[in-house]
């Protein structure tokens, strides 16, 4: 009995998928509609426009006319450092004026030296308590060459 009912389940299953797939009218052809691939066409490249090279101007340089004319003065090296930081030519800012200091060491090779090494090693004490800092990268032809444009305002 039980199989019975189990067989008779399966049988009206099997008719309802049957009808629900379509299989009740065998005789209807199956219509397949074959879809078109779109063919897209490109439009043409406009031609790129050519690529030119940048000008460049040669610029032929002239000789140096000696040697003086190579190096920088010493105001030049002086504008190019910190020495303005602390210091003007005509007045007292942190450190003393450029013509305060000509007016007080005589411009000779002494003095020159004297002061270049002051420059680079730093100091304090000759005019206030404000020390001056060292400049340990500074050169010593080039603390000459600003002492000597210093002492030379005189």
């Amino acid at each position: 009995m039980k199989i019975t009912i189990l067989s008779k389940s399966a049988m009206v299953i099997l008719a309802a998928l049957l009808v629900a797939c379509g299989a009740e009218n065998k005789e209807e052809k199956a219509v397949v509609v074959e879809k078109e691939t779109p063919i897209v066409k490109e439009a043409p490249k406009e031609p790129e426009p050519p690529v030119s090279e940048p000008q460049v101007e040669e610029v032929e340089e002239e000789a140096v006319v000696s040697e003086a004319s190579k190096t920088i003065s010493g105001e030049d090296k002086i504008a190019n450092s910190d020495c303005l930081s602390c210091h003007m030519k005509e007045r007292q800012v942190v450190g003393p004026a450029f013509l305060d200091i000509a007016a007080e060491y005589e411009n000779n090779d002494a003095n020159v030296a004297k002061l270049a090494t002051k420059v680079i090693e730093g100091g304090a004490g000759v005019w206030g308590e404000t020390a001056m800092p060292p400049h340990p990268t500074l050169s010593e032809e080039d603390a000459k060459d600003m002492v000597k444009y210093i002492l030379g305002l005189s």
